[in-house]
């Protein structure tokens, strides 16, 4: 079809089914030229990670309350929480299979109607396995469908540029909402009872399903567009939806991690985020509050410090994302450990039973270099196995980051447990994070290069380590 010159952003823009209707004339040309759809539906997958990581990280507040009320155990509640965590980071690659055999909206939408289910239900529940049920397998199966992994589907199939950026973003909606919404929901709970939490998030759930029904598009060519900044004389390949059922999508991710397995990168790229989810989720998320009990801290000091972690959680993913953009991802993995772990090195000396200046200086480390891993870890999933596959693998990789940080909350309550404090589960996880900064820089030096994260190898075979 032969077009008149158009502008930069325009030429992002495939023909649709009305311009070859219309003899290809291009009636929201300008419109397209000044605002490209995949910044509204990064806008959406935005909402949805922000709102379920809210969810997921919603039964930590309402322990303490479901204790008081049913008079069960410390331990029961607790099965319930790491029963949520293993669903949540096991359900990604599955998640990321089923996506791209059934749609990103039908399992987007299925996943919420999955926490609206669990936390509604939770209301009228009288026994501890209704909470395992319930909040564990239910909602750990919701929330873990609309992760990271949502998120980084979402944006390797609509960006082609500023791609590191919004990894970036949706790295810091994951982190952020699942720290920004807890003072709210502890609120609730004190005025009104934890039943309007449950209520609430049920609420919310069922009222993003229209949003992402009608906004969120599977892919840009479904409405005649190109990933922004795509080249139009070089378009990126696409795999479409394959017929086939549920089990048909679960043996392809089987089959994938089967495939990467051989690879050293995985493993790399599995371990070190391992280890970022045992210094992160693991071990600060759980063990920072009561450390600091220890230590003769407040514990409203201590959840005010990790707010502090939040806050600053949000400047690093999106500088992260930038960085990842221009630089070595494999370096900036090394430097965001490096750092991690003399964070983690210098906690136990420094943590008192007063918030002094040192101690708010390493939670903005701690914030800023809290999930800045995300960007560059997801780029180089893309980079050495594919578009698509790249996002199943890093649906394993992510996995991998929770299993880390349920062993982490597991291992450090035991090592405190028997010598009486954190300090040999903090030295142990900056150790890990050092660790982690080596393993990031053996990674395959192919990788540096963004000529395979704009174009992405087709072939299903992973690049050679």
């Amino acid at each position: 079809m032969k077009n008149a010159r158009v502008g930069v952003d325009d030429i992002t823009r495939q023909p649709c089914a009305v311009e070859r209707a219309s003899g290809g004339r291009r009636p929201y040309a300008r419109h397209v030229a000044r605002f490209h759809r995949a910044w509204l539906v990064a806008a959406v997958t935005f909402l949805v990670l922000l709102t379920s990581a809210a969810f997921r990280s919603s039964v930590g507040v309402l322990v303490v309350p479901l204790e008081d009320e049913f008079g069960w155990s410390r331990s029961v509640t607790s099965i319930a929480v790491a029963v949520n965590l293993i669903l949540y980071g096991l359900t990604a690659p599955f998640a990321a299979a089923l996506m791209g055999r059934f749609g990103v909206r039908n399992i987007a939408a299925g996943a919420l109607t999955l926490i609206a289910i669990g936390t509604g239900l939770t209301t009228v529940m009288t026994d501890p396995w209704h909470l395992v049920i319930l909040w564990g397998v239910i909602v750990g199966l919701g929330v873990g469908a609309t992760a990271l992994i949502f998120g980084s589907l979402v944006v390797n199939r609509w960006f082609d540029k500023r791609r590191g950026l919004m990894l970036g973003v949706m790295g810091a909606a994951w982190a952020t909402g699942q720290l920004v919404f807890l003072p709210l929901i502890a609120n609730v709970i004190e005025a009104t009872g934890w039943r309007t939490v449950s209520w609430g998030i049920a609420i919310a759930a069922l009222a993003l399903i229209p949003i992402i029904w009608f906004v969120l598009v599977d892919r840009p060519s479904d409405v005649g567009l190109l990933p922004y900044g795509a080249d139009p004389n070089n378009p990126p390949a696409e795999e479409h939806n394959t017929e086939g059922s549920a089990a048909t999508a679960a043996k392809a991710t089987i089959r994938t991690l089967v495939e990467v397995a051989r690879h050293r990168t995985f493993w790399i790229l599995a371990g070190t985020f391992f280890i970022c989810g045992w210094t992160t989720n693991g071990i600060v998320s759980t063990h920072f509050i009561p450390a600091a009990h220890d230590e003769g801290m407040h514990a409203t000091a201590a959840a005010g410090l990790l707010a502090v972690v939040g806050i600053f959680d949000l400047i690093g993913t999106l500088g992260s994302g930038w960085l990842t953009d221009r630089f070595d991802p494999r370096k900036l993995l090394a430097i965001y450990y490096g750092f991690r772990s003399l964070a983690l090195f210098a906690l136990p000396a420094i943590l008192g039973p007063s918030v002094e200046p040192p101690i708010l200086v390493i939670m903005v480390v701690f914030g800023l270099d809290w999930v800045a891993t995300v960007p560059p870890t997801a780029i180089l999933c893309t980079r050495a196995f594919g578009r698509e596959k790249g996002t199943i693998v890093f649906g394993w990789v992510f996995a991998a980051h929770m299993i880390g940080a349920a062993a982490a909350a597991t291992t450090s309550g035991v090592l405190r447990d028997v010598t009486g404090d954190y300090l040999l589960a903090w030295l142990l996880a900056g150790l890990l994070a050092l660790g982690a900064c080596a393993a990031s820089l053996t990674l395959p030096r192919s990788l540096r290069s963004a000529t395979s994260d704009q174009t992405g190898p087709q072939s299903p075979t992973p690049v050679k380590d």
